[in-house]
């Protein structure tokens, strides 16, 4: 009985395929639910045999909206994404009452600039964060920047180009720069390279128009393993401390996976 009070079935509002491995669907909202921008819930689907498989989500959706968004790659092999690839709108999933995640602005104290790097599905929990007022009120420039492998995977572009035309409030106009790079072809308007290869030789900090300092520069990574963990080595190896609860840092990491 305690089990079933953490968690609640949640209808399916909205699906959207961005191309046929990558979508974004919104739920209702479980009243109890609390999360700050970049934090992740588990979602949870029941098998034929009554068991339950969960997977962790990172939030799309702003903390004070009335439904969840979540944005889904479907990996072929997986237990969870196929089926839920599968779902339709009025569908019901199950969505945990507890978020968890760092990946959050009170990670940082102070700071001039932030810089949002992400790859694939980890944008989403940029997209939480820019749906908060909190981080355009905390920062005088915002950089993000979205690698993928394909142009067709830079979603979200059309939402994060008006976000950095007019802001979510006009008094923001022009505060976020939107930067994407590509990696196994070339787009146009789009750089060419993987991310931390962009950052190590300059270019990417050239492109942006702006340099990185531990003094003034936070950065949040998010993305698949290995990007994580080679940002962590670059940063770290360029005088970037990970920010803790004890001790507050420059930086903040979390796979996307």
């Amino acid at each position: 009985m305690e089990r079933q009070q953490k968690f609640s079935p949640q209808r399916i509002t909205h699906l959207h395929f961005w191309t046929p491995a990558l979508f974004t669907f919104k739920t209702t909202r479980p009243p109890e639910l609390k999360f700050a921008a970049g934090q992740f819930v588990r979602l949870g689907l029941a098998k034929e045999d009554g068991e339950q498989v969960w997977r962790a989500y990172s939030y799309a959706s702003g903390p004070g909206d009335d439904a969840l968004e979540f944005y889904s790659i479907v990996a072929p092999e997986g237990e969870f994404s196929p089926r839920l690839a599968q779902m339709k709108v009025g569908d019901e999933l199950l969505v945990e009452h507890v978020s968890y995640g760092f990946l959050t602005l009170d990670r940082f104290v102070d700071g001039k600039d932030l810089w949002m790097l992400a790859t694939g599905t980890g944008l989403a929990p940029f997209i939480s964060v820019l749906r908060d007022p909190a981080v355009w009120q905390k920062f005088e420039r915002i950089f993000l920047v979205h690698s993928v492998r394909w142009a067709s995977d830079l979603t979200y572009a059309d939402l994060l180009t008006d976000f950095a035309h007019d802001g979510i409030d006009p008094a923001w106009t022009n505060k976020l720069r939107y930067f994407t790079t590509v990696t196994r072809e070339a787009a146009p308007g789009a750089l060419q390279g993987r991310i931390t290869t962009l950052l190590e030789t300059g270019a990417l900090e050239r492109a942006v128009g702006a340099k990185l300092n531990p003094d003034s520069s936070r950065i949040m990574v998010c993305g698949n393993p290995e990007m994580v963990r080679d940002m962590r080595k670059l940063l770290t190896d360029d005088g970037y401390a990970v920010s803790r609860t004890a001790t507050p840092g420059p930086l903040a990491l979390e796979n996307q996976w």
